[in-house]
């Protein structure tokens, strides 16, 4: 799981919110199921060297929001969730989107260039 997680510290956005955005689209995009078992905050926090409260504060999102589950002596596993849409799961690319979008426009790329550099990407 910690493979498809890709952590930035030079990034505006803070590492604990980062973690709690990628482990969400690992969930809603089915990479890791309900029941699976994540590795622990120390674990997780030596795998990407960062503070294990960073690590904790992204797991207890994920839990008071419902994407995980913890239980005293056990390790922390992914929630039942229910069905998801499609449309939820791309809601979760909005922000990426309008990011992409935006680097475009001050670059100059046109709509058409931006189609066809996504599709090249895609193939890879």
């Amino acid at each position: 799981m910690l493979e498809f997680i890709n952590v930035n510290p030079s990034s505006g956005d803070p590492i604990y919110k980062q973690l709690h955005e990628q482990i969400v689209r690992l969930i809603v995009g089915g990479q890791i199921q309900a029941g699976e078992e994540l590795p622990s905050v120390r674990k997780i926090a030596e795998y990407f060297t960062v503070n294990p409260m960073t690590v904790s504060r992204a797991i207890g999102m994920l839990v008071d929001q419902g994407w995980l589950e913890r239980r005293r002596g056990q390790p922390t596993r992914v929630a039942e969730q229910q069905p998801q849409s499609s449309e939820q799961g791309q809601t979760l690319l909005y922000e990426g989107v309008d990011q992409l979008i935006q680097q475009a426009k001050q670059l100059g790329v046109t709509v058409n260039e931006l189609i066809e550099i996504i599709s090249q990407r895609w193939e890879q």
